[in-house]
């Protein structure tokens, strides 16, 4: 047991955060669950915001838990969470107001103002980031006018904060950097000519770190608060969930798409290089960095946010029993555009999909049961769309869809996603992304080889499921074509 080692991955999602033990060892991998903790945003008089300190806490907590699970010493921590959002720290490193949520409506309207300055074709030619009005560059420049801004002498992406309270070291890892469209994915640092032309002080970004950097040590304050022995080591992991995601896709050779799934599905390929074509920024494709010098070319699609929303409303059925309903009920009746930000928003999710298939001619879906379904043969529709788009665009085909993250162990998903796509999907793992980051920080250690050797590692250590493509893909065709309109 003196070869396997214990590492703690924090992993925040939007509705909850985690924090995971894996222990690694030679040809080893097992993972399990410290401590959850919710994540509520708050809406207050001025916006919606995260409560980063109910998060951080929430972290506390499980470092605590971890070293309980592991006598008291972890060989290193790491940090993954969702992207796009940032905290504000004054001259004396204090936090400037909590971190405004990506879905909070400041950057209604903004986008014109930056293609103004940078019209689309260029920003994506510099930076290829699909258009996402929640993106960084949006929210920098929404906040121009702001007091706090103004004060603000560092930004920190939402993981590099709680690193950097960790720690007491700041940086600004590279696969998240890369959501903010403020960086060129072919040079892979920061794109100063777009900064400039939009006034964003690049400044305010500490400097670069890669996956597998060593991110400084944790604090006697805090080794205090968690009962760990010291030194514990904070090592630089993908810090966007999706690429942590990304890293753990169990797959073997190159030929394969991903779709990460949760509150968003990201469906695309691992490339060497990103693709800046005007037919890729037209069909609203995105470039994000990953591991070792790959690129993320993927699709955001709005995801289990839709039934997460619904299930809210509804009052949290028994889901199960709710998928078992919806497996029940006719396939592809109705659909919606899963993509489409009328359902970014929070809130009356149910109303808004119905009001969706009324203005396109379909059924309305009435049941819970029926509107599931809904949601789910449109998931999958988008899912199907993203994987041929990507394909065609990338000019890189596939013979596998992985798909990783919750929806894993959705199998009326995993399977409609099959039929859709007409290929077959392998499902998990479900925890990917805290798989990821384990194995980055075990690969920063020596205990883990390349990408190839993670991923053989996953497929043999992680419960895998496979599911084969049935039926006909006229019908998928002909629920695109109602989609698209007369």
């Amino acid at each position: 047991m003196t070869d396997v080692k214990s590492y703690a991955a924090v992993d925040l999602g939007a509705s909850s955060g985690r924090v995971m033990v894996g222990r690694v060892g030679p040809g080893s991998l097992e993972l399990t669950e410290a401590h959850r903790f919710p994540n509520r945003p708050v809406r207050v008089p001025e916006g919606l915001r995260w409560d980063v300190l109910g998060l951080y806490a929430g972290v506390l907590d499980g470092l605590r838990a971890a070293g309980v699970r592991c006598g008291g010493r972890l060989d290193s921590v790491g940090i993954d969470g969702w992207a796009v959002d940032y905290g504000l720290l004054d001259a004396d490193g204090a936090l400037l107001g909590n971190p405004v949520h990506y879905r909070d409506g400041r950057t209604e309207g903004v986008a014109e103002k930056v293609w103004a300055a940078v019209p689309a074709p260029e920003l994506y030619a510099s930076t290829g980031l699909q258009y996402a009005p929640f993106n960084t560059l949006y929210q920098l420049v929404a906040s121009g006018p702001t007091a706090q801004l103004a004060q603000a002498r560092r930004l920190l992406l939402v993981p590099d904060l709680l690193a950097y309270w960790l720690t007491g070291e700041q940086g600004t890892e590279l696969t998240n950097a890369s959501t903010t469209q403020l960086v060129d994915p072919r040079t892979r640092d920061w794109s100063y000519d777009v900064a400039a032309r939009l006034g964003i002080d690049l400044a305010l970004f500490p400097p670069l770190r890669q996956p597998g950097d060593p991110a400084g040590v944790l604090l006697p304050r805090v080794l205090e608060e968690t009962g760990l022995t010291g030194p514990v080591p904070v090592t630089t992991v993908g810090s966007h969930d999706t690429a942590s995601a990304v890293a753990a896709v169990p797959a073997a050779g190159e030929r394969f798409a991903y779709i990460c799934t949760g509150t968003w599905s990201l469906a695309g390929l691992e490339l060497d290089a990103p693709v800046l074509t005007e037919a890729s920024r037209a069909a609203n494709f995105t470039n994000e960095l990953g591991l070792d010098g790959t690129v993320r070319y993927l699709r955001n699609i709005m995801g289990l946010w839709l039934l997460q929303e619904c299930v809210r409303e509804w009052g949290a059925p028994d889901l199960g029993e709710l998928l078992r309903a919806a497996d029940a009920v006719p396939a592809l009746r109705s659909v919606v555009d899963a993509g489409d930000a009328a359902f970014l928003a929070p809130g009356g999710m149910p109303g808004r999909i119905a009001r969706a298939c009324r203005a396109s001619g379909q059924p309305v879906p009435g049941t819970p049961a029926e509107i599931t379904r809904c949601i789910l043969d449109s998931l999958a529709l988008a899912h199907r769309r993203a994987v041929a788009e990507a394909q065609e665009l990338a000019g890189h085909p596939v013979d596998v869809v992985h798909v990783v993250g919750g929806g894993a162990r959705n199998e009326l998903l995993c399977r409609l996603t099959a039929d859709a796509c007409g290929l077959p999907v392998v499902a998990g793992p479900a925890e990917a992304a805290a798989l990821g980051n384990v194995l980055v920080q075990a690969r920063a250690q020596g205990l883990v080889g390349d990408r190839a050797e993670m991923r053989a590692l996953l497929a043999r250590t992680q419960p895998l499921k496979r599911y084969g493509p049935r039926g006909d893909a006229a019908r998928w065709d002909e629920a695109q074509a109602r989609l698209a309109g007369p």
